[in-house]
Order: C-alpha cells, then sequence, then structure tokens
C-alpha cells in the first residue's frame, strides 16, 4: 500500500515535470530573436489567401478586373435616384421643378453654415467670392465660380442644389458625400446668408 503511494507521487511528480518541460519548450520555440520569421503556420490558407485583391488583375473576369461595378440601375436602399442629367437641360429642367423642402430657421441655417465650412469653403471661399484656399494658394489653378456673381445669385434655387448634387464644370458632384437634406441645407445658407451680405 505504501508502495503504490509512492509509486503515485513519483508519477504525478514525473507528469508535473515533463509537463513543465513541455511548455518551457513551447515558450522557447515561440521566441524569435530576428522578428522576421512567423513561425509555424498551422492554417497557412487563413494568412495566405488565393483571393484577388481589389485593385489586382483577375483572369477569371472579361475585362481583368477584380472590383466590380455595381449593377447598372442598382441604387442603395435610403437612396432615391437623382432624376436630372449633369447637362444644360437637366440643370434647366431642375430649376423649374426643384423647391427647397426645408422651413428656413435659425437653425437650419446655422447647420446649411457648418456644411458649408466642410463642403464648400475650401473652393468658393469664406465670403462665397471663389477665393477658397485650394486657389488662393495655387493648388488649383482654375478660379471656382463666385456665388455672388449676378447670374449666380438670379439663378433659381433648384439649380444651385442641381450643380451641387451632378457638379457643373470643373466641380465635382457632391450627391453621394452630401444627403439631399444637407444639400438644402447648404443652399439655404448660400441664398439667405451670403448672397444676401452682398
Amino acid at each position: 500500500m505504501l508502495l503504490n503511494m509512492y509509486n503515485l507521487k513519483n508519477t504525478g511528480s514525473l507528469l508535473l515535470k515533463l509537463n513543465l518541460a513541455i511548455v518551457v519548450l513551447l515558450f522557447i520555440a515561440s521566441c524569435d530573436r530576428t522578428r522576421e520569421d512567423k513561425g509555424v503556420e498551422y492554417f497557412p490558407d487563413m494568412a495566405h489567401g488565393y483571393d484577388y485583391k481589389t485593385w489586382s488583375e483577375n483572369p477569371a473576369m472579361e475585362d481583368g478586373r477584380t472590383m466590380r461595378k455595381p449593377v447598372e440601375g442598382t441604387v442603395p436602399r435610403h437612396r432615391q435616384p437623382y432624376p436630372y442629367t449633369a447637362d444644360f437641360e437637366g440643370r434647366e429642367l431642375a430649376g423649374l421643378q426643384l423647391f427647397n423642402p426645408l422651413e428656413i430657421n435659425e437653425k437650419t441655417l446655422e447647420e446649411g453654415k457648418e456644411l458649408y465650412r466642410i463642403f464648400c469653403l475650401q473652393c468658393h471661399g469664406e465670403k462665397g467670392d471663389g477665393k477658397g484656399i485650394l486657389h488662393t494658394s495655387g493648388k488649383y489653378v482654375i478660379p471656382p465660380t463666385s456665388l455672388l456673381e449676378e447670374r449666380i445669385v438670379a439663378q433659381p434655387t433648384g439649380e444651385t442644389f442641381h450643380v451641387i448634387s451632378a457638379g457643373w464644370g470643373v466641380m465635382g458632384a457632391h450627391a453621394s458625400l452630401i444627403t439631399p437634406e444637407q444639400r438644402w441645407k447648404i443652399v439655404a445658407f448660400v441664398e439667405q446668408i451670403i448672397q444676401e451680405k452682398n
């Protein structure tokens, strides 16, 4: 009986030493002095997948591109497609059919001012005179349109909204960056504050 207990004690001690030795060996094996070697990879497919990177060539596609365009005619769930074309006809039609649906109050104008500061000020300038930092610094050689020009002040509200949405000339479309409600707030700020001051 005493001998059996002694054997069990030795066996337990031996197992403990063996486990400790395994842990120490694993610890030493996991250390890497060069920091270049990843060590043993048990699932290399997880680290080195066979997928094509976004901008890489893809022999499986007819045009050889991995990045796919959305299916023609698809629209994000929360967005309505913009119905006006980015040409003279679309601009004129927008001017006739679009009117600011927002109630023009202090809050709307304050939000419009902040949105103008974020999206418009760099080109059109604080006063709307087309002297934003991108042009005055020389980084952008084409002078942006002054929002104080007679023809711009006289244009219908819908045209201003249209230009922000679909772009015009060298100005890019901002519909993907600014929601329709935010665009109307910018229009309100431009017409009620910037153009009224001058």
